[in-house]
Parts: C-alpha cells; sequence; structure tokens
C-alpha cells in the first residue's frame, strides 16, 4: 500500500487548549505522527513525500475567506500590541444577523469553531502539508491502487467550508472525496473516528453524489455535542444520504462492529465508486479523550470488515492522540485491513 507524510506537518505543533475551564496543553501534537509513523515501520509501509495538492482542488471544499484566513492571519496577529504566539479566538460569531469583518480578531473568531485548533506560525504550511497527502492517495487510488494511506496531520473532519475547529484545519477526507469526484460520479465517506465528522457532515450535507456516514460516541454527552444525531439524515438533493450511527461510550467491540456493519450496509446501497475511510484511532478503549472502549482486536476486525466491502479506498488519517497504543492501533487495523500477520 502506498502511503504520503508531509514533513512540513512536524511544525505545526500547537499548544494552546481549553479543557475544563484551565489552560491544558493541546492535544494534536507533532507526536502523533511520530507514533504512527512507527506502526507504519512495523508493516514495512514506507512513506512517500506528496506534491503540493492543487489550489482549485482546496477551493472545491473550502471558501476563499477561510484559505486567506488560514494562510495571513498568523502574520497579521502578531502586529497586534502583545499578540500570544498563536491565534486563538476570543469572540465568536453566534448572532444569526451578522456581517464578515475586516479586524483580524472578529475574522478567528469567524473562521474558528472553538478554542482547540489554535493557528501557529506553521499552521499554515503543515496543514497543506496534510491535504497534500490526502490528494495523493486519492491520486493512487484514481490511477488504479487498491487503496493507499495518508497521515494526515493536523486532522481535517471537524473543519467545515469556512470554520476550523476540534484540532482540524483544512478537510483532508473532503479533499480526498473531491479528488476522486474528478473522475467518479459517486463517493461515499466513511469516518469511523470516536468523534463526529461534523465538518465532512456539513461539506456535503446537501448533495447526493457524496454519501458521508459516520459512526460515533454520542454527541449527547461527547465533542462536538451539537451535531452528529441520527435524525441529521441531509437536506435539499441530500436528504437521506447522511447516516449518523451515535453510541453509547460504554460501547466496545461488538457494539461498534455490529454499527461498522450497518453503515457499510448503507455504503453498499449507494453503490458507490470508491471510499474515503475518515480513519479515527481514538475509540481505543485506552485513548486520553476517552470516547469508546475498542480494543486492539476490534480494529482488525473493522479493517479486515472495510476491505471485504471492496472498493477502491483512501485512508485518511484523523484522531487517536497520545499513547503507546497509538502505534499498535495503527497497527491493528491495517493487519486487517491488509490480511497481514502482524503481531499487535
Amino acid at each position: 500500500m502506498k502511503c504520503y507524510y508531509a514533513k512540513a506537518t512536524e511544525a505545526h505543533d500547537p499548544v494552546f487548549r481549553i479543557s475544563l475551564g484551565r489552560i491544558a496543553r493541546n492535544a494534536e501534537q507533532a507526536e502523533r505522527a511520530r507514533l504512527l509513523l512507527a506502526g507504519l515501520d512495523q508493516l514495512d509501509l514506507p512513506v512517500t513525500e506528496p506534491d503540493p495538492a492543487p489550489r482549485e482542488i482546496l477551493e472545491t471544499v473550502h471558501t476563499t475567506e477561510l484559505l486567506t484566513f488560514l494562510e495571513t492571519g498568523w502574520a497579521e496577529w502578531q502586529t497586534l500590541p502583545d499578540a500570544g504566539p498563536e491565534v486563538v479566538p476570543n469572540v465568536h460569531a453566534l448572532n444569526k444577523e451578522r456581517t464578515y469583518p475586516k479586524h483580524i480578531i472578529g475574522r478567528a473568531g469567524w473562521h474558528m469553531g472553538d478554542t482547540s485548533a489554535p493557528l501557529a506560525e506553521h499552521s499554515w504550511e503543515a496543514t497543506l502539508g496534510a491535504v497534500a497527502a490526502a490528494h495523493a492517495a486519492a491520486r493512487a487510488v484514481l490511477e488504479g491502487d487498491r487503496s493507499a494511506y495518508a497521515l494526515c496531520r493536523p486532522p481535517g473532519h471537524h473543519s467545515s467550508a469556512d470554520v476550523v475547529a476540534g484540532h482540524c484545519m483544512l478537510n483532508c477526507a473532503a479533499v480526498a472525496a473531491e479528488t476522486l469526484k474528478t473522475r467518479h460520479q459517486r463517493v461515499a465517506v466513511l469516518d469511523i473516528d470516536v468523534h463526529h465528522g461534523n465538518g465532512t457532515q456539513d461539506i456535503f450535507y446537501e448533495r447526493d453524489d457524496v454519501l458521508f456516514v459516520s459512526v460515533h460516541a454520542t454527541p449527547e454527552t461527547y465533542y462536538p455535542f451539537f451535531v452528529g444525531h441520527a435524525h441529521e439524515t441531509g437536506a435539499g438533493a441530500g436528504d437521506g444520504f447522511n447516516l449518523n450511527i451515535p453510541l453509547a461510550q460504554s460501547t466496545g467491540d461488538d457494539g461498534w462492529c455490529a454499527a461498522l456493519e450497518t453503515a457499510l450496509a448503507r455504503v453498499a446501497e449507494f453503490a458507490p465508486d470508491a471510499l474515503v475511510l475518515s480513519l479515527g484511532l481514538d475509540a481505543h478503549e485506552n485513548d486520553p479523550l476517552k470516547g469508546l472502549k475498542v480494543t486492539f482486536d476490534g480494529f482488525t476486525r473493522a479493517g479486515r470488515m472495510i476491505a471485504d466491502a471492496g472498493l477502491p479506498t483512501v485512508l485518511v488519517q484523523e484522531g487517536g492522540y497520545l499513547s503507546p497504543d497509538l502505534t499498535t492501533s495503527l497497527v491493528a487495523f491495517m493487519t486487517g485491513y491488509m490480511g497481514c500477520d502482524v503481531a499487535t
């Protein structure tokens, strides 16, 4: 399997985060990539540096205003008196009636949905590297590979067309889907991250050419809280092309895999030309964000189930946070997906 990773992402190592009313170290650290690369090394899967993704692909997913903000916002923030080292919003655009602001503080509140995705000096270059990996993996699948893996960080599935949030910057899974759409009529996105892929859902919610299916911890008690419920089925032309399967946080392997079976049945009914898998590994029982209770065996089962769907597949890395088990979680999933014999 071809695997893609951009070294530029290593310079993105955000610090700021608010957790339970306290300032805490951000969970989306550069160390995550090293843990995942260690898993690929165990699997004897070398990584390739991707070529840049075309700007026009980014513009099919994100607004020009967001792209400009991510590209120039940090430098403009630094011109403020006594500015901090990262762009973190202190106001949000919540009113129904609102006008796009000129000031960088206002634009930060417009484009940043929470405080967990701070914009630092090298965040733009890093997220360009992340989407480059997703684009390259999608290109590999378009050119005939059965599957390809993109080690993307920062991740992307919480980012909508105009707003970043939840440790995410540019939406890598949506970029992969739009890349596949350059040749395919129908693409499915299956998100198995422990958090609902609210940004990806928002991007495709009114479309019938991209099916979005998400298996995740219930938003009644877990991030992103406001979206990800079963009654959200799409709108307009997209009505019926969005499926959410929220699970209790006590769910383990059997319940998770049963939900995945339901998700894959809907994907099969849609009959896509290709699949994008938002591969979050934070459903593991030892992940520090504590959303579900999936074991290594559960990841191996899931990998096998998704492989058995028989679709050309782009695997896009989403969550999975700082734990020695992150390496093993990736190995476990890939062992099932590739049908290989690797000790976990």
